[in-house]
């Protein structure tokens, strides 16, 4: 249920996943398995980073039309997951061992990325 007062924030999240979405499905379809998935992750941590610098608080719908929307609906931790589990059965461990601890190190090192640059781009 949508709190009171709050359709309009519903509205941005719900346009922007949709948006996202159909962005991470077309870059899945440039990409060879599982390094789309990976680059999409990793491209969204960074956009993250950059967006809650540069909007911070002051744009009340396009910070959540941009972050928990676009890309929220972009990333995609669950099928990093399933890309993970299709590597363990098929025995590729070490890959996926990589793929897991790889893909998690570049998603935090993007979004800290993407935070200074955005901050050294506003000063």
């Amino acid at each position: 249920m949508v709190p009171s007062g709050q359709w309009r924030v519903f509205a941005a999240v719900a346009a922007g996943g949709a948006t996202g979405a159909l962005a991470r499905y077309g870059v899945g379809l440039s990409l060879p398995w599982p390094m789309a998935t990976f680059a999409i992750n990793v491209a969204g941590c960074f956009l993250i980073g950059v967006v809650i610098v540069l909007l911070g608080e002051r744009h009340p719908l396009a910070r959540p039309f941009l972050t928990t929307g676009v890309l929220g609906g972009f990333t995609t931790f669950s099928t990093y997951s399933v890309d993970a589990q299709q590597l363990l059965l098929a025995g590729r461990y070490v890959e996926a061992g990589g793929y897991v601890a790889g893909t998690l190190l570049a998603a935090v090192l993007a979004t800290w990325l993407g935070i200074r640059v955005a901050e050294r781009g506003r000063a």
